[in-house]
């Protein structure tokens, strides 16, 4: 077929003028191509079909600012994803193979993976669509994928009215929960903004009218207020040579209609309509002092709200956002956000640098992978042909997404088996788990699954878990139920052990009591404890005909010896019994931290946040080694009172190296900037690494704030905390 140029002139114009000679000639080739494989396939208002493709690549480009095998991949991901569905595999196979052959092996990589998430099958609700915006990650192998596929869904939703009506809710109600998700964590906050107000458009089209209304009816008084409220802040950055342009930017309407339906009021309730923000022209050495200058000149002109501070500049987001934001007093009850950022700031929030995937309001249990997202951040910055070469496309938390029979999705670690799914879906279900059909081919209960399997557990009534399955279960849902059911079976074969044994013992009317027996018993056997006797006897694993022979070979003097060392076992057991606190150790028995010692795992208990020079002791728990807890922690008489024999004395490295988190408690006086002054002490003078700040008010004219700080010992701590203490308005700090 011969492709209508015409009608893709001013896309051509964009490539051309975007991309050398080279890649244009790549992206005419691949519209040639798929015009002629697309041609008489229309979309619903009798348009081409090869516009959705085009439409895409354009995004790709101008919005998205990806390159040649990205644009070209957008273009022909229409004709895969149709060869795909409607052809054999060997002509689906064939046209892979042509496609690498004319345009290149990544494109066919990127084309492939766009149409396996189009492939995704799954019934869709709010409480899977945290899982299904994971699987999306986790099923591109090339991260261009997602950004892809979020051009795809924005073209989409701009084409919806062409849609049958049908589909409205559907797609709108997937981009609102889903795309504009993926697109707010990969730092795509444009794309994300109109998925948002274009779904709302079609789920609730009268709030979107009457929010549209409204925004227009004050536009003039808007512009009218941002002219007269950026007069003196102009003047004042004039004045101190700061270069500068300022901005204003409007508030999302999907923004707005969320605000007033969580705060319960009107338009007019609205007052962050709009926010400005200042860019500031500077070298990079002198960012933070000029956007801090800045913040100072605006505070001094207006007041500004301490609550509503966040600087982003001592400490980026997750995802590389960096501004200084703060919320100041106009006059009239008005409120008004201003972002303080540089030339480059401003850039990579632009351009949405692919950001951690991990973010507020995200579910805090899905641990994503942060070196991945992290790379993908690179990738955004760098040219994009050196990509392929340079970026491994395996998530580092390595996370997988298996279905059951009627499309429920469940998210498992890699290397998980049909054991750990089983667990997953119920306790009971994984109790009795015998295999399963994986893609409807029967596999046993190891058997490792992978991305996207379909799993039908199988069972048998008498299957119950053996101490082998923790040799095959790796998540901790599944290893806790397995071990809880052992030591069930455990405790309950000791007990009918124990019936039966003392039944014996008083059918032969020997002339002992059983605590005796027990313990010259468990000398003879070589056993720890008298569980263990009763385990052995209820297994028949010891035949309790042959301990009579036994004890009445002890009792009639041939082992006399022994019947004193089992008197003196029975004593010392008693004594172990009685005693309330733990044994005193010696120095050199003492778990030495951050040392190698004896290869024991220890880790830092979160109740006390221990810190080094510390006076600490150490907690043997069941499942996670040793918790580290210091001697004035609120748990500890509790634990020393109640599990004396888990007590284990520890010790400090004397050259012991590392950050640790302290916690400081800081109560000060209520006054305006209080939390920054904090803030300013702690990373400027102490130059120390504040994980987070967080002040509120007591209602007495007061504030009470925490602030974790990572330091090296105790020694810092009191330097940190005498430091608090000198800012005006503290009254006191100390250690949480």
């Amino acid at each position: 077929m011969l492709m209508d140029t015409s009608r893709y002139e001013t896309f051509f114009e964009t490539v051309r003028d975007t991309f050398s000679q080279k890649t244009f000639d790549a992206v005419v080739r691949a519209t040639e191509y798929a015009a002629d494989r697309l041609d008489g396939r229309t979309r619903y208002d009798g348009s081409p079909l090869l516009d959705h493709g085009v439409g895409v690549a354009r995004i790709v480009i101008t919005e998205i600012g990806l390159g040649r095998n990205s644009s070209t991949a957008a273009i022909l991901h229409d004709v895969v994803r149709i060869w795909h569905k409607e052809r054999t595999e060997e002509e689906f196979l064939a046209l892979t193979d042509r496609i690498r052959a004319e345009f290149g092996e990544e494109v066919v990589g990127i084309a492939v993976g766009l149409c396996n998430i189009g492939d995704i099958k799954l019934k869709v609700s709010k409480e899977q669509a945290s899982d299904f915006r994971d699987m999306i990650v986790s099923y591109s192998e090339d991260p261009r994928v997602i950004l892809i596929k979020l051009a795809d869904r924005l073209e989409v939703m701009r084409s919806l009215s062409i849609f049958p009506r049908e589909k409205w809710d559907k797609k709108s109600w997937e981009s609102l929960n889903l795309y504009a998700q993926i697109a707010h964590k990969l730092g795509l906050y444009a794309i994300k903004s109109e998925l948002e107000d274009i779904a709302l458009k079609y789920l609730e089209p009268q709030d979107y009218d009457h929010i549209t209304g409204k925004l227009s009816e004050t536009e003039t008084e808007r512009r009218e207020f941002i002219a007269r409220f950026v007069r003196p802040i102009e003047e004042g950055l004039r004045r101190n040579g700061i270069r500068y342009h300022i901005k204003s930017r409007t508030k999302s309407i999907f923004s707005i209609w969320t605000k007033m339906r969580k705060q319960r009021v009107p338009f007019e309730g609205v007052y962050d309509i709009f926010a400005i923000r200042i860019i500031i022209d500077c070298p990079r050495e002198m960012e933070k002092q000029q956007c801090w200058m800045t913040y100072s000149l605006i505070s001094d002109i207006y007041t500004p709200n301490p609550e509503r501070m966040r600087d982003w500049i001592t400490i980026p987001k997750s995802n590389g956002y960096e501004s200084l934001h703060t919320t100041v007093m106009a006059g009239g009850g008005r409120w008004v956000e201003i972002q303080i950022r540089t030339e480059r700031m401003d850039e990579v929030a632009e351009r949405g640098i692919a950001a951690h995937w991990r973010y507020k309001g995200v579910n805090q249990g899905a641990q994503t992978s942060e070196m991945w997202l992290s790379r993908l951040r690179e990738l955004m910055e760098d040219t994009t042909h050196s990509l392929a070469k340079r970026f491994d496309a395996r998530p580092a938390t390595s996370e997988i997404f298996v279905f059951t029979p009627n499309g429920d999705i469940r998210k498992l670690p890699e290397g998980a088996s049909v054991l750990d799914f089983a667990f997953d879906i119920h306790t009971k279900l994984g109790t009795i788990c015998v295999g399963a059909k994986v893609n409807n081919r029967a596999v046993p209960i190891k058997e490792v699954l992978r991305n996207g399997d379909i799993v039908e557990i199988l069972t048998q009534k008498n299957q119950t878990p053996k101490a082998d399955w923790l040799n095959i279960a790796v998540t901790s849902k599944a290893r806790t139920r397995i071990r809880s059911f052992l030591r069930e079976e455990r405790a309950k074969n000791a007990r009918m052990g124990r019936e039966e044994f003392e039944r014996k013992l008083k059918n032969w009317k020997l002339e002992i009591s059983i605590d005796e027996a027990v313990a010259y018993l468990c000398k003879h056997f070589k056993l720890r404890t008298g569980t263990e006797l009763y385990e052995c006897i209820a297994s028949q694993k010891i035949e309790i005909g042959s301990t009579k022979e036994i004890l009445l070979r002890w009792l009639s003097g041939e082992a006399e010896e022994e019947r004193r060392q089992a008197a003196a076992e029975i004593e010392r057991r008693k004594a172990e019994q009685s005693e309330n606190r733990p044994q005193k150790r010696s120095t050199t028995d003492a778990l030495v931290i951050d040392d190698a010692i004896n290869k024991i795992e220890y880790k830092l208990a979160k109740c006390c946040n221990p810190i080094n020079g510390d006076d600490v002791f150490g907690f043997i728990t069941i499942n996670s080694g040793v918790t580290i807890h210091r001697n004035d922690c609120p748990n500890a008489q509790r634990l020393r009172e109640n599990y004396p024999y888990r007590i284990i004395e520890a010790r400090w490295r004397s050259q012991a190296e590392g950050a640790f988190r302290a916690s400081i408690t800081v109560v000060a006086q209520d006054m305006p900037g209080i939390a920054i002054q904090v803030a300013e002490v702690i990373s400027r003078e102490l130059k120390l690494n504040m994980r987070s700040i967080a002040f509120s008010s007591r209602g007495d004219g007061t504030v009470r704030g925490t602030v974790v700080v990572e330091v090296p010992g105790t020694g810092m701590v009191d330097t940190l905390v005498h430091s608090v203490m000198k800012v005006k308005g503290v009254i006191k700090a100390f250690r949480s």
